[in-house]
């Protein structure tokens, strides 16, 4: 006999149980879920105890959906049924059962980003009232050791050779009166560059960026009167945000992405990224390619 309900906080180690039994089965490739890294997806990404749900048959797990929210809308960030409990039904009445909730509590925007690979998983938010939105596509970037600025490396003005003094070495235009320096999250909200874009992953959106502030490092492109691009990323060598204020064929990018290859990072990943952040164009004249895509599928909530 089957049976579902939605979780509490007190039910981490539930959750975790559920998702290393119906979740890592499909994704071996991945660590097993523990509670610090369940803990860090409330901090990071906003998962909602409350917005998680478990199937049972008895006492066993068979299916999990984990849900995190934000004034938005709601992410269906995973879920899964175990191998030997497929095609019964069960994914279909979490989302039912979330959305009904939803459709009473709210936010009524209910979301998924699938990648394309995973048909199974596109046929089941189809089939569940779900419309494709978007398109996000993963880049990938393989820099050599030769890749350098054609300006070559020089002091910063003196005024901020001590905020880059721990930073791999910058850049500096003085022509132009333009330097590479290091910048934070925070920098950036300070100077009202940090906003909200149309269609950007939840995994890269302000709120993801704000609760991983101490994980993220940047630097930017800054004249004497603003910043006029900035990159961030985090270690490892994924770019969680990219962008330009100014038009320069992706000039200013480049100087960003310099900085990066001198710390030894030789492939740069920028995953998940809608057109309205950065066009494909200019991504391929900075050296990235197209490596996968997800599909964005949203719906409203709705009694069931």
């Amino acid at each position: 006999m089957s049976s579902y309900r939605f979780c509490r906080t007190d039910d981490i180690q539930l959750l975790v149980d559920a998702l290393n039994r119906c979740w890592s089965p499909y994704f071996s490739e991945e660590p097993p879920t523990t509670p610090a890294a369940f803990k860090r997806s409330i901090r990071d990404l906003q998962v909602w105890c409350s917005s998680c749900m478990v199937a049972f048959s008895g006492s066993d797990p068979i299916g999990v959906l984990i849900g995190a929210k934000r004034p938005s809308g709601t992410l269906i960030h995973k879920i899964a049924v175990h191998p030997d409990h497929r095609r019964q039904g069960h994914a279909r009445h979490l989302l039912t059962s979330l959305s009904s909730k939803l459709a009473i509590l709210g936010p009524p925007r209910i979301v998924a980003e699938v990648p394309e690979t995973n048909a199974e998983a596109c046929a089941l938010f189809t089939a569940s009232g779900y419309a494709e939105e978007a398109v996000l596509t993963d880049y990938v970037a393989d820099v050599g050791p030769n890749f350098r600025l054609r300006q070559g490396y020089g002091g910063l003005a003196e005024a901020s050779a001590e905020a880059v003094s721990s930073a791999a070495p910058q850049s500096a235009d003085n022509d132009a009166g333009r330097f590479v320096i290091p910048i934070t999250v925070d920098d950036l909200a300070a100077n009202d560059l940090l906003k909200p874009v149309p269609q950007m992953c939840w995994e890269r959106a302000v709120e993801t960026l704000t609760a991983r502030k101490d994980d993220v490092a940047g630097f930017a492109v800054a004249s004497d009167e603003r910043i006029e691009g900035y990159l961030l990323y985090v270690q490892g060598g994924e770019i969680v945000s990219l962008c330009t204020v100014v038009e320069d064929g992706g000039a200013r990018l480049k100087q960003l992405l310099a900085p990066l290859s001198a710390q030894g990072m030789r492939v740069f990943r920028f995953p998940k990224v809608h057109t309205s952040e950065i066009s494909q164009e200019l991504l391929e004249t900075l050296g990235f390619r197209p490596a996968g895509t997800h599909r964005l599928y949203a719906t409203r909530a709705r009694s069931a």
